[in-house]
């Protein structure tokens, strides 16, 4: 949107993201204040309740007509000041995308609508917000098959600021009452998928399911159409799962943000869903995803964790370096509204007619849907009990309860109700008499006015949801409250007990005793009791209001955006490949040094599924790169190494066939594949602490399922990737203490803690420590008489093993890049070969690194890291060129050329599927390598006889 505050670029944006919405929510102040002082400003309010069909009469209708009316007057007041080419207030615009629109359509001829407003659902939190434009996207609940009426029925709701969605019959039947209502609903609030006729349900799946996905791209085809840039798409509900992918991959840079008005349910609930994974994916393509309470987010970054295998932060969920923010934002309501309803004349005759009904009563209200989640019989039955175990309070106390039906036409629902009559027949046939009953029980709603006269009369309302996302009748009771100050009891499964818990009373709907004996209380509590209960409540109500709420998202959604290309600008760019192919084939003598696990492996097809753990830990080189490979390999100007933390057996397995080097376990053993293992680690290497740490690993092994311990030569690693994710932490945790207070307290060895894995090595046992010793032996081995002008380096390295990136980084100060150099002797000089330099790996090798004890690894390193140091001083002639050499060569000052010869362009450091990286350019998976490198075999191949 031209002029939107949201997209202009500023250098004064707070570095701290509490800093900017602590900034945001001054300014949002400070607006209000503003539009206080000018009454005049197009006024408006909100009602929100979870009960869309609860409320009936004009005054909710009219109220919801007189914000949604306002359209044209915006519009008109825009085209006046887009010709004076100013604006009034520079609001940012709101696509509120949800399955329905605040308004029914009728048809009433072929080219004529009229429209019903509905007071209840998402409307009513946003009427009052004046922060942004609001646009309603969705589905006006009527089935248009031809174009004529779907022209005029666009055309009448774009005076209503809404926008159509057209659905056919069939996608409704499958998408709404199919996979909506008959699967994700049941299974969100812990009723499960459908138990009944399981091969039925099994065989329509994938029809509700493929039905539910094309309905969300019809959705996001409507977004498209309208989306203008700057402009915040907020996607509510269940139904629209899958709508935050679609809308990202139309433009990556739209702001979406998704909010669930349900609960979620636990990961063990919720990875029951055949399609668990593939929706999990797609809202977390959105950039903020939002719930209710603090418990439902939780549930929800868990699934993320335990079924994709994610990383969860505090922040939310990461994946591959994006973050989705996960949050709760607690909804409200328009308090004011129903505390200016209270003086409306009519609601006070109502209030003095109920109090005349019901004078020397205490009145109790439940107000629910009558649906299986409210809790109205668990309710009834507690108010039964409580009348049994209470003779003294059977004449003077009344239950109301409203119960609007819903989906009378599903069998569950028609057997509820008979349940519900059922109970209250017989508790009023039990307790009632000829003039008094002690339930009276409503199959209807109520209006607007008639509702809060009811909430204000009322001395106790009884809330039992079996499992509820936030229930607002209890804060619609609590802003009537204000005058008699009345008991809520709440059941603690309902979204409001995180909010109101401190002031109601709350109850587990399932214990009928619990319940009953909370009425005792509430009937009996104290007037200081409930006044302070009362402040308490009702301080919540009157702040957190729906607006509050709505522009509260809003606000942090756009702060997670700017959030985001804070995180994005400090991320590698996408590795050139046209640029390093095409200095690849210019240059002379080229080094390409390559990861092997998850960079040059096979992918695992898991079929959707967590972390197939026999599959994955058999490694195995992509079938794809053998060709690209072999082709490489032949080019006699081009010299390729695989560093791997591998063991040399599974090097061995899978490059045997090709004229490389391999270098296994970080380096410290190499061999070319037609020669024999020698090692490159420094000597005088301690290993005395092996056979301690291994016990420690075996111990930890036993204790954590599906967890497994490697041992290497120089390391030994503890896998914890295939266990259950929290407790698996909690071991590593475990673990890593056991390990620094016990055997390698005074042990030279680094611990290098993966993802989900913990290692130890001994000290100086990297990947760029290695490469200088590595590049020695190949120098030598190939009689190399020109110097490397190229080098290609990929992998998906540790942290730790990173240092290989930044060793060849020829754009780093002189002082931090390690020199390598090499003396070589012409070949009459006589020179003793460096053939007995080598160490082969042998029985000798091993002897050596468990007897040394006179001198650690670390000694060594510094006295490698001296003997570098005066031969870089001597050596190096400039910025880009570097010297090579062997550290445990005799005569290092005899150096007749330099072996690096690297230009900053022809230097390209690869990580793979890791954005937090030293390295310069990024690839997304193994695929993406192997597709470079079938191009760079490409170019390679006429350059083989060129070469030669």
């Amino acid at each position: 949107m031209p002029g939107n505050k949201y997209n202009c670029s500023s250098s004064h944006i707070p570095l701290s993201r509490t800093e900017r919405l602590l900034r945001e929510r001054e300014l949002r102040e400070k607006r209000r204040s503003n539009r206080a002082l000018n009454p005049n400003e197009a006024v408006g309010s909100s009602e929100n309740s979870d009960n869309d069909l609860r409320l009936e009469g004009d005054s909710s209708r009219q109220y919801v007509e007189q914000y949604l009316e306002g359209a044209a007057a915006a519009r008109a007041l825009d085209d006046v000041c887009e010709r004076q080419e100013v604006r009034p207030y520079n609001r940012q615009r709101l696509l509120v995308v949800a399955n329905r629109l605040p308004v029914s359509a009728v048809r009433r001829g072929e080219d004529s609508w009229s429209l019903e407003i509905s007071a209840g659902g998402l409307v009513s939190a946003l009427l009052g917000v004046k922060e942004f434009e609001a646009r309603w996207i969705g589905w006006a609940g009527v089935n248009v098959p031809d174009e004529v009426g779907q022209k005029a029925l666009t055309k009448a709701l774009a005076e209503k600021r809404c926008i159509p969605v057209f659905l056919d019959e069939e996608i409704v039947h499958q998408y709404y009452n199919g996979y909506c209502n008959n699967i994700l609903w049941p299974l969100f609030h812990y009723l499960g998928l459908p138990q009944e006729d399981r091969l039925a349900t099994t065989r329509s799946f994938q029809s509700q399911f493929a039905a539910y996905k094309k309905a969300n791209q019809m959705f996001a085809d409507v977004v498209n159409e309208h989306y203008e840039e700057g402009d915040v798409v907020w996607c509510h509900d269940y139904h629209l799962m899958f709508l935050p992918k679609c809308l990202k991959e139309y433009n990556s840079k739209m702001k979406v943000g998704w909010f669930l008005h349900t609960p979620f349910p636990s990961s063990e609930i919720h990875r029951t869903l055949p399609s668990r994974s593939e929706l999990l994916r797609s809202v977390l393509a959105a950039d903020l995803v939002g719930f209710h309470t603090y418990d439902y987010a939780r549930h929800f970054v868990s699934a993320c964790t335990r079924i994709l295998g994610l990383e969860g932060t505090p922040e939310g969920v990461e994946d591959q370096g994006r973050l989705t923010r996960v949050a709760a934002f607690p909804i409200g309501i328009d308090s004011e509204r129903f505390i200016r309803a209270l003086e409306v004349p009519d609601v006070i005759q109502h209030m003095k007619e109920l109090k005349e009904r019901f004078a020397g009563r205490k009145v109790m209200l439940g107000v629910d849907r009558l649906d299986m989640i409210k809790g109205i019989p668990q309710k009834i039955l507690a108010f039964e009990k409580f009348l049994e175990e209470n003779a003294n309070w059977r004449d003077k106390v009344v239950l109301l309860q409203i119960a609007v039906p819903t989906r009378t036409d599903v069998p569950e629902y028609q057997k509820l109700t008979s349940q519900v009559h059922e109970i209250v027949g017989r508790i009023n046939g039990r307790f009632g008499t000829l003039t008094a009953v002690p339930i009276h029980h409503l199959d209807r709603s109520l209006d607007f006015y008639a509702l809060c006269a009811l909430y204000a009369v009322t001395d106790v309302a009884l809330v039992t949801s079996l499992r509820d996302g936030m229930n607002l009748v209890s804060y619609e009771f609590v802003a009537c409250q204000e005058a008699k100050k009345g008991v809520l009891i709440l059941s603690e499964f309902a979204g409001a007990a995180q909010s109101l818990g401190a002031g109601a009373i709350l109850v587990n709907p399932w214990n009928i005793t619990e319940v009953a004996a909370s009425i005792g209380q509430a009937l009996n509590m104290s007037p200081e009791e409930r006044e302070k209960r009362h402040r308490h409540n009702f301080h919540h109500v009157k702040t957190h209001t729906a607006q509050e709420w709505a522009e509260t998202f809003v606000s942090e959604l756009n702060d997670t955006v700017i959030e985001a290309q804070l995180r994005i600008s400090k991320v590698p760019p996408e590795l050139p490949q046209d640029d390093a192919i095409r200095r690849y084939s210019k240059s002379t003598n080229r080094l390409l040094i390559l990861g092997f696990n998850a960079t040059l492996t096979e992918p695992v097809d898991n079929q959707g599924r967590r972390g197939d753990q026999i599959k994955e830990m058999d490694l195995n080189l992509h079938p794809e790169l053998k060709g690209p490979l072999k082709a490489l390999c032949s080019d006699p100007s081009t010299t390729i190494v695989v560093l791997s933390g591998s063991s040399r057996s599974v090097l061995d397995k899978n490059f045997g066939e090709y004229d490389m080097w391999l270098a296994a376990e970080n380096g410290m053993f190499l061999r070319l594949t037609n020669g024999e293992w020698m090692t490159t680690m420094p000597e005088h290497l301690n290993m005395e602490w092996v056979d301690s740490v291994k016990h420690v690993f075996k111990y930890f092994t036993e204790r954590t399922p599906r967890s497994h311990f490697e041992t290497r030569d120089t390391s030994l690693i503890w896998n914890y990737k295939y266990a259950d994710i929290e407790f698996g932490r909690l071991q590593a945790r475990d673990l890593l203490q056991h390990l620094w207070t016990g055997p390698i307290s005074n042990a030279s060895v680094d611990v290098v803690q993966g993802s989900r894995s913990v290692e130890v090595r001994a000290v100086g046992v990297t990947k760029g420590a290695a490469i200088d010793r590595i590049l020695g032996e190949i120098v030598h081995s190939k009689s190399m008489t020109t110097p490397i002008d190229y080098v290609l380096c990929i992998g998906h390295f540790l942290g730790k093993d990173e240092d290989v990136y930044t060793f060849f980084e020829p754009e780093l100060p002189s002082d931090i890049i390690p020199a390598i150099a090499r003396s070589r002797a012409s070949s009459d000089s006589g020179t003793k070969s460096s053939s007995g330099d080598r160490r082969q790996t042998s029985k000798s090798t091993h002897n050596n690194k468990s007897g040394s004890k006179s001198s650690s690894s670390s000694n060594s390193n510094n006295n490698n890291k001296a003997a570098q140091g005066s031969l870089q001083t001597t050596e190096r002639k400039s910025g880009s060129n570097h010297s090579l050499g062997n550290s445990r060569r005799h005569s290092p000052e005899k150096i007749s050329w330099n072996v690096l010869d690297l230009k900053g362009e022809n230097y390209f450091s690869c990580a793979v599927g890791r954005t937090r990286t030293n390295a310069r350019y990024l690839l997304g998976s193994p695929d993406d390598v192997v597709c470079f490198l079938e191009k760079l075999a490409d170019t390679s191949v006429p350059n083989s006889s060129s070469a030669s």
